[in-house]
């Protein structure tokens, strides 16, 4: 059921990143004009929808995918707000300037949540790795 959802987010990150990127920073920043991103910005974002639609898909979620949702799941749900500045000043050369909308740092925490609970779940039922990410 998730698996087409991640495809489709995957593709339109790899075609059109900074449409993607630009819909997020008026998603989520009280001030999206200020926005500077890093010129690695959109590279990056390039690389994850890639990643996105290969675990998609893949078939079963490998224990190094598992391993990542839950390195980046676990700061994100105790420490939202240092998180999120240490994602922003990676991604932008303003981040200080930037304002976030009131609902992204406990949506933040609740995405971390989830990548916990998924890193977990995966594990219950995961077969052994056979192969590499």
């Amino acid at each position: 059921m998730y698996r087409p959802f991640l495809v489709v987010v995957g593709l339109v990150e790899i075609v059109a990143p900074n449409r993607l990127v630009e819909w997020g920073e008026r998603l989520a920043f009280e001030n999206p004009e200020r926005a500077r991103i890093r010129r690695w910005t959109v590279p990056i974002a390039r690389l994850e929808g890639f990643l996105f639609v290969r675990l998609a898909l893949r078939g079963a979620v490998p224990a190094s995918a598992r391993r990542l949702l839950a390195v980046v799941g676990l700061p994100l749900a105790l420490a939202p707000d240092r998180t999120l500045a240490v994602a922003l000043g990676a991604a932008y050369e303003n981040a200080g300037e930037i304002e976030l909308k009131p609902w992204v740092r406990p949506f933040a925490r609740l995405l971390g949540a989830v990548y916990l609970l998924a890193a977990l779940a995966g594990r219950a039922d995961a077969p052994e790795e056979t192969g590499t990410f």
